[in-house]
């Protein structure tokens, strides 16, 4: 989408092995997607449905 600003996850690796961008400075929508294959496609998400996502991965990854 025009005018995404793209930024590295900071739960990626350093290592270039599991890598994701987000792109959350549009209205409406957050854009994700793979830093290794940036033309291989995206996924947008509604800002309330993004966070609900980055809410439970926190729950998850503080239990294991």
């Amino acid at each position: 989408m025009t005018g995404a600003q793209w930024r590295k996850s900071t739960r990626s690796t350093s290592n270039g092995g599991a890598c994701v961008e987000v792109a959350d400075n549009l209205p409406g929508v957050v854009l994700v997607r793979d830093t290794k294959d940036r033309d291989g496609g995206t996924l947008a998400f509604r800002p309330a449905g993004w966070q609900a996502f980055v809410n439970l991965a926190k729950q998850i990854g503080s239990i294991g």
